[in-house]
């Protein structure tokens, strides 16, 4: 970790204030970004290596440490800990994604949280394990978590929950019209014509 570590806030406002070379501000901030069109505004995210170099990443860590130690004390195995943890804070994400008024403001404010959150979990299960922090492995409590979380520095990840949040609204948005169909009133032509379509059986 660096020696005066710099807090997240602070990089991503000076990287959003340098400028659109979004190129050379990737290359060197440690830093990646997502253009959300439907806005026009730019999402910047650390990697996660960058994530760790922040004042942000210790207590992100000792937050999720602690959590995993509530969940371990009844006996639960760590690992399973992990894993039930990172299912419970991806299915809250999703749900409120779904009933956002906004899925394309949502997105914005909720990405880069989640991300450095997921990593810090990653962090807090090596710590309390005793090993060594991850190097583009997650621990076995990520086996059956959907996205790869270190994959291209952590963009991977991004461009792929990015996607789900938004999907996560439209899908509710086209389950909300299903029922909603399901449920208009029929009207009496249509049930004069249903009873003669029987009549005629």
């Amino acid at each position: 970790m660096s020696d005066s570590p710099i807090t997240l806030s602070t990089l991503l406002a000076d990287v959003d204030a340098a400028g659109h070379d979004h190129a050379v501000n990737d290359r060197n901030s440690g830093l990646q970004h997502i253009h959300n069109h439907a806005t026009g505004a730019v999402v910047w995210f650390p990697t996660w290596q960058k994530f760790r170099e922040t004042s942000d990443w210790t207590e992100a860590v000792t937050e999720q440490e602690a959590r995993l130690e509530a969940a371990t004390a009844s006996g639960t195995p760590l690992q399973d800990a992990a894993s039930q943890l990172l299912a419970e804070r991806l299915a809250e994400l999703l749900e409120g994604a779904a009933g956002s008024a906004d899925a394309n403001v949502f997105v914005q404010e909720n990405l880069t949280p989640h991300l450095t959150e997921t990593w810090a979990i990653a962090d807090a299960v090596a710590r309390t394990a005793g090993a060594e922090l991850p190097h583009g492995t997650p621990p076995a409590a990520f086996t059956g978590y959907p996205y790869e979380i270190y994959a291209q520095e952590g963009g991977a990840f991004a461009t792929s929950l990015w996607n789900d949040i938004i999907d996560a609204r439209r899908n509710r948005a086209l389950a909300d019209e299903a029922a909603r169909k399901a449920l208009k009133p029929v009207s009496r032509k249509a049930l004069k014509n249903a009873a003669r379509k029987a009549a005629r059986r």
